[in-house]
């Protein structure tokens, strides 16, 4: 593999963790939310939500470790991006 693309594989990864340790929760949309339980089409319910459309909406909580875990691995494909080039001499 190339250096730049362990470099922006590193940094991608790196950054994706810091995202992860920022929030506690996500709000998937309506779409997601479905594909996620696979039902084919939204559920009529009699009440009526205060937002429309917030009723079948998903909230995904991430373990708090997966932030750390995604930092520490980004950080490592980083570091070994810069790692020197072998220089070929000796057998």
């Amino acid at each position: 593999m190339k250096r730049q693309t362990i470099l922006l594989i590193g940094l991608l990864v790196f950054f994706a963790g810091i995202q992860f340790r920022m929030v506690q929760s996500f709000t998937l949309s309506d779409f997601s939310s479905r594909i996620i339980v696979n039902e084919p089409a939204p559920v009529p319910t009699s009440n009526s939500p205060t937002w429309p459309g917030s009723a079948g909406r998903k909230v995904v909580e991430p373990p708090r470790w997966l932030g750390l875990a995604l930092m520490s691995v980004g950080s490592i494909l980083t570091l070994r991006s810069m790692k020197a080039p072998k220089l070929g001499l000796g057998g």
